[in-house]
This record gives structure tokens, C-alpha cells and sequence, in this order.
């Protein structure tokens, strides 16, 4: 465990502040954020949210109310937050069914098996891992889908022109750089044991479980996080190839325009 003294501050300081450093040194950034800024801003909010829920956890865990609250802004933040790294647009909202579709369900399961209790701690730090499990691949999956669909816009053209749906020529492009999202998951998946130990089962060692209660805890995080991952990936694949999720054109409203009309040349 790590001493929560002034030494941990430091350091924590420092690793943020050569993170942020090296990011600029390195000119690390896309068209719509420097990363270098991104990463101390990461690392502020993150000390101020973490917080936070110290001091609030204890009284969240007591109340169902409140802890049931807890899980749907831990939802919602995480559907605005994939939106808004997907898109600039108006249809950002729409990343919240990706996000819901993949984490929710598998919440539900488990909470009526009663795999996972619906009062005490345990439902938080697991519905936490799964919906955060769900934002990265719609993130992944969103960003890739509407990048190759920009750089690709005339082969879309081409395979409506010979008859293909609007739908399914951007199913065509899209979908193998979309797929690429999964990549994470499936190597952490296939090394754990070998090159990492996860979060869960080092946790649970350190709270005095056996080595094979943390092996199985683990083993369930991990293949659940591959089925929140899966679905999250095929509906915001679905999405962006039905022109529910899109991305401006440059220079233009943001909220102007759709992938079929950048692709057709009309105006919205």
C-alpha cells in the first residue's frame, strides 16, 4: 500500500508535470486538443474527483438511493465524455446508447444473480470498470469509424454509386478500423498473468483474499469488460454508418451537416 504522506504528493507531481513536459517536447496533440494542457488538466481533476468520492463513498454506500444515483452519473459522465471525444457536433449525444448498450445490461445481470450485491461498495467499483470499459471502446471505435469515413469519403461515393445503401458503403469502409477497437481488450485479455496484473486482482490480494478468489474475480472482470467492449464497438459502428453520429465539415457549423450529405455534396 502506498503512504498517503507529502513524499507521494511529490512524486505524483513530478510524474505529471515530465508526462506533460514530454507531450509538449514531443508536440503531442490532434485538431482539436494539445495534450501536453490535456494531461495536467487530466491529472488535477482527477486528484480533485478522487477527492471527492473519498469523502462521499462512505455515506453513498449506506443509502441505495444515493448509490444507485451514484452509478447513473458515473453513466451519464462517461456518455457525455465519449460523445464529445467522438464528435464536436450535436450528435455526441447519441454516444450515449453505445456506452448504455454495452455496460447496463451487464450491470443488471449481475446485480439479479446477485453475483454483485445492490447495497454496499461492491456495485460501484464494478459498474465503474464496466461503464469505463464501454466509453473506451465507443471513443475507439466512434473516432476510427468517422476518421476512415473522412480520408475514405470517394470510395463511400463509389460503392453508393454502384447501388450500396448509404448505410451499408459506410459498413464497408468503417468497419475494420472501427473493429481496431477491441485491440486493448484483447491483449490485456491474453497477456493478464503473463505481462500484467490487473487492478481487481492485485486489489484483492491486498485486502487479504486468496490467490484463487482474485484470479476468479479478475478472470470475470476481464471477460465481461470483452462483452461491454464488443457491443459498445458494433453499436456505434451501427451509429456512424447510419448517420447518427457524424463530424462537421470543416469550416462549417458544426451541427450542418451529416455524412451522407458530405458525401453526396448537398447542404443540410
Amino acid at each position: 500500500m502506498l503512504p498517503v504522506n507529502r513524499t507521494l504528493g511529490i512524486v505524483l507531481a513530478v510524474l505529471l508535470v515530465a508526462a506533460a513536459g514530454i507531450a509538449a517536447y514531443a508536440r503531442l496533440a490532434d485538431v482539436r486538443e494539445n495534450y501536453a494542457h490535456g494531461i495536467v488538466l487530466a491529472g488535477v481533476r482527477a486528484a480533485v474527483q478522487l477527492a471527492a468520492v473519498s469523502a462521499l463513498i462512505g455515506w453513498v454506500v449506506k443509502h441505495q438511493a444515493a448509490l444507485l444515483a451514484f452509478v447513473l452519473l458515473m453513466y451519464a459522465v462517461a456518455s457525455r465524455t465519449a460523445g464529445r471525444r467522438v464528435t464536436t457536433n450535436r450528435t455526441w449525444r447519441w454516444a450515449a446508447v453505445p456506452v448504455g448498450a454495452g455496460a447496463l445490461p451487464v450491470v443488471a445481470v449481475l446485480v439479479l444473480s446477485g453475483l454483485v450485491p445492490i447495497d454496499g461498495i461492491a456495485l460501484i467499483p464494478v459498474a465503474g470498470i464496466l461503464i469505463g470499459g464501454g466509453l473506451t471502446a465507443t471513443v475507439l471505435g466512434g473516432r476510427r469509424a468517422l476518421e476512415e469515413l473522412s480520408g475514405r469519403a470517394g470510395e463511400v461515393e463509389a460503392a453508393m454509386a454502384i447501388g450500396l445503401s448509404d448505410r451499408d458503403a459506410r459498413m464497408e469502409i468503417a468497419r475494420p478500423a472501427a473493429s481496431g477497437a477491441l485491440i486493448p481488450g484483447l491483449d490485456q485479455t491474453r497477456t493478464v498473468g503473463l505481462v500484467t496484473l490487473p487492478g481487481a486482482f492485485v486489489g484483492m490480494l491486498l485486502g487479504g483474499a486468496s490467490p484463487v478468489s482474485a484470479g476468479a474475480v479478475q478472470l470475470f472482470v476481464l471477460i465481461a469488460l470483452m462483452a461491454v467492449q464488443a457491443v459498445s464497438v458494433a453499436v456505434v459502428l451501427e451509429l456512424v454508418a447510419r448517420g447518427r453520429i457524424t463530424r462537421p465539415r470543416h469550416g462549417e457549423p458544426p451541427h450542418r451537416r451529416s455524412w451522407a450529405e458530405v458525401v453526396r455534396g448537398r447542404k443540410a
